[in-house]
């Protein structure tokens, strides 16, 4: 495959100020948009507010780049014009920019890259990650942990999980949601079986059909969907509103997005990248390394502010003690990425969750 073309045909965009003809204009950090734009109440605008945070704090100048299409030459390009415009450090926000990196490792040895979410290889085949990337991965298992105990604690008994992609951050999201459900469920002695309903949409996209397959689950009795797929949230929220039901945000905090949303699992995005640009500016860059963030290190979790927090009995000191045992590794949970899958789900995970029925929507 060819590295990357020279010239790139991609949109610009940061603040609505535009790039000088003569390159005159710079910007030391930059962040490079997955799938959707920056403002996708998902993962680009968690990365992106953490790194635009950290550049008004520091008074350093910040500037993002949308790609007009989807692949590794389109990532690559945007690359290359955020290099030729200054940046020092380049954060790339999501698993798709894997292979991307792969290549710009080598190409911009002096430039530092932030990866989220995932580790450079190309295309599976091979796997390097050079001192100038720091790759960081969440513990989504965590996350949706928390977010299936909370929910379960709260009173809810028929739930709903709907991820985007099955991708190795949706699928963790899910399994731990199915796992927190079972420890809620033996914490309060349940000896009905709690039911969860399980899909994936192939995509991270809001639509027509998307928000029909939420209007469906919930019409069968599904009274909460953890929507793990970035803007497939949007058509769960909208489905949601039309049939007095209760969504679980992702990523970031998206309880002002709907007053449908009674929390969100959430990735300390913005505080990864905030950390890792710090770590860079006091000369203690973690290049070649692969760092996970977890409840250990507050890089998963739910919100806990009053606006948030809209629980009706699930406590905030209940919500602090369980945290705080997936902190120090009192509760552990399964991240095997084949437990997401519609075999398992239909057959062999299943019998590991006593207390949680599973049932793959197609």
């Amino acid at each position: 495959m060819k590295k990357f073309s020279k010239i790139a045909t991609l949109s610009v965009a940061a603040m609505g100020l535009l790039l000088s003809a003569c390159g005159t204009t710079t910007y030391e950090l930059a962040l490079i948009t997955d799938i959707g734009d920056i403002d996708d109440k998902s993962f680009n605008q968690g990365a992106w507010e953490g790194l635009k945070e950290f550049a008004d704090e520091e008074g350093k100048s910040a500037q993002y780049y949308r790609p007009e299409a989807q692949g590794t030459d389109e990532y690559l390009d945007s690359i290359d014009l955020a290099v030729n415009n200054g940046a020092e450090v380049i954060v790339t926000p999501g698993f798709l920019f894997e292979t991307p990196i792969f290549f710009a490792q080598d190409e911009y040895p002096e430039t530092k890259f932030i990866l989220l979410d995932g580790v450079p290889n190309n295309n599976y085949t091979e796997f390097r990650t050079e001192d100038n990337v720091m790759s960081i991965l969440y513990a989504e298992e965590q996350a949706g942990f928390l977010a299936g105990y909370a929910a379960v604690m709260d009173g809810y008994r028929d739930l709903g999980f709907m991820g985007g992609l099955a991708v190795p951050a949706v699928v963790r999201f899910g399994i731990g949601f199915a796992q927190g459900a079972q420890e809620a469920a033996e914490v309060l002695g349940l000896t009905t079986p709690v039911e969860l309903k399980y899909h994936y949409t192939g995509d991270f996209a809001a639509t027509p059909k998307n928000q029909a397959t939420a209007s469906t689950m919930f019409q069968q009795d599904t009274e909460v969907i953890f929507a793990a797929g970035g803007a497939v949230g949007q058509s769960v929220m909208s489905a949601a509103e039309l049939e007095d039901a209760k969504v679980i945000g992702v990523d970031i905090n998206q309880g002002g997005d709907s007053d449908t949303v009674i929390t969100s699992a959430m990735k300390g995005l913005g505080a990864s990248v905030k950390q890792a640009l710090a770590e860079y500016y006091a000369d203690e860059f973690r290049g070649g390394e692969t760092v996970v963030f977890n409840a250990s290190n507050d890089g998963v979790g739910l919100p806990t502010d009053a606006e948030s927090f809209r629980f009706d009995t699930f406590t905030i000191a209940q919500y602090n003690s369980i945290f705080a045992d997936l902190a120090d590794g009192s509760i552990v949970v399964l991240n095997d990425l084949t437990l997401g899958t519609e075999a398992q789900i239909n057959g062999g995970f299943d019998t590991t969750l006593t207390l949680v029925d599973l049932a793959w929507v197609a």
